[in-house]
């Protein structure tokens, strides 16, 4: 089976599979986190770039279980290059001048604590990191350095992601990754066109939302439970997919089923066709701990204080766990395109055919994500339940 999306099928090459291993990672991690009531929105590509870099300080069992859980080949210097070589693929689209497409990695060590060389040169060669030091005995000044940081990186969008009480003097590390995106639709609503309608939250509610409206050519395929729409950007390098169930109270049973094969299955026979699409403004920003997530997954050791392994890291074996995986991402979709964030940061802790066209309206609860193409890698997966509401 191909992997999700890539504009070549026939590419199985390292990165790729790598780009595969992710959107599984994407749909498993999206499978816990959708326990939660409202809008959702996240960076699968963020969390698993930030998890990469700590996975190159990561060896034995806690290695093994982190690359089980996150779906890395257990070759290190393969996944690194991959990452690499992914990151340098969202770099090129960013050159096209189509739409804006950024990704920055940090390294911030306490102040006297030396990591290794070798993960201070794997990190740089394949992250591209900046390292600065700061004092974690001043967990006010080190969050504002990080934080000010990430604000900068994702254009003002992400702000406050590291709560200063979750770093203390024992932190002898983060790191942090954030991505943002701005694009384009390739073919833009009308605003003249935007209008009040009813979006059905749930089989028998509604509230009014700003619905979005347009008529035109779209890969778009149609199954019996499901309608699927892609949108793409200005430069066809990302692209939005709709996953839109038929009945309104469908979305519990989308997500039920929402599988790497199963989406593979319903993208497959996306073809060009006339489609009258409606689409809701909405704006979400959601913000999420993943240690309980990580650790259901099967990353039991990394957060384990006797347990953790990151002897790559310093030299040191039980000597770093991980105390926090902290995710915050932002989305905003109006008539001209998307605008997307999203940053992570791990904490280390020392220790331890001639018809009418189809009509696709999503007037209630649906799936999107935003995707680069020539790979597949899904770097924001999202829903939205009411999408007059910007809180998950």
């Amino acid at each position: 089976m191909t992997p999700f999306g890539p504009r070549d099928a026939e590419n199985t090459g390292p990165t790729v599979q790598v780009a595969q291993g992710n959107n599984r990672f994407a749909l498993e991690l999206y499978s816990r986190l959708r326990a939660g009531q409202g809008n959702l929105f996240f960076s699968p590509y963020s969390v698993s770039t930030a998890l990469a870099m700590s996975y190159g300080g990561a060896r034995g069992d806690t290695a093994a279980q982190m690359a089980r859980t996150l779906h890395f080949p257990p070759d290190q210097e393969r996944l690194h290059a991959a990452v690499a070589s992914l990151e340098a693929t969202l770099s090129g689209v960013e050159k096209k001048g189509e739409v804006q497409l950024t990704v920055a990695n940090a390294l911030w060590p306490q102040e006297g604590h030396d990591l290794l060389e070798s993960f201070l040169a794997l990190t740089k060669a394949y992250y591209g990191v900046l390292v600065t030091s700061v004092d974690y005995r001043d967990p006010q000044a080190a969050a504002r350095t990080i934080n000010g940081w990430v604000e900068r990186a994702t254009q003002d969008q992400i702000t406050n992601l590291v709560a200063p009480d979750v770093l203390s003097s024992l932190t002898r590390l983060v790191l942090t990754n954030a991505i943002y995106f701005k694009g384009s639709w390739a073919s833009q609503f009308d605003k003249d066109h935007t209008t009040d309608v009813a979006f059905w939250v749930a089989a028998k509610q509604r509230v009014t939302a700003r619905m979005m409206a347009q008529s035109d050519e779209f890969r778009y395929a149609a199954h019996d439970r499901l309608q699927v729409l892609e949108l793409p950007y200005a430069g066809e390098d990302l692209s939005m997919t709709v996953l839109l169930p038929r009945a309104r109270d469908g979305l519990a049973e989308l997500e039920e089923g929402l599988t790497l094969e199963n989406l593979e299955r319903w993208t497959r026979d996306l073809s060009a066709t006339e489609v009258d699409v409606f689409l809701p403004r909405f704006t979400i920003t959601s913000a999420f701990q993943l240690n309980d997530a990580l650790l259901s997954m099967g990353m039991a050791d990394a957060f384990d204080i006797g347990k953790a392994d990151f002897s790559g890291m310093d030299g040191r074996k039980n000597w770093f766990y991980i105390g926090a995986v902290l995710h915050k991402a932002f989305t905003a979709v109006d008539e001209e395109g998307t605008e997307a964030a999203a940053a992570t940061a791990v904490v280390m802790v020392m220790g331890l055919p001639e018809e009418a066209p189809p009509t696709f309206r999503a007037d209630h609860p649906f799936l999107f994500l935003i995707r680069e193409c020539s790979t597949g890698s899904i770097l924001f997966l999202g829903r939205v339940v009411d999408p007059t509401s910007d809180a998950a």
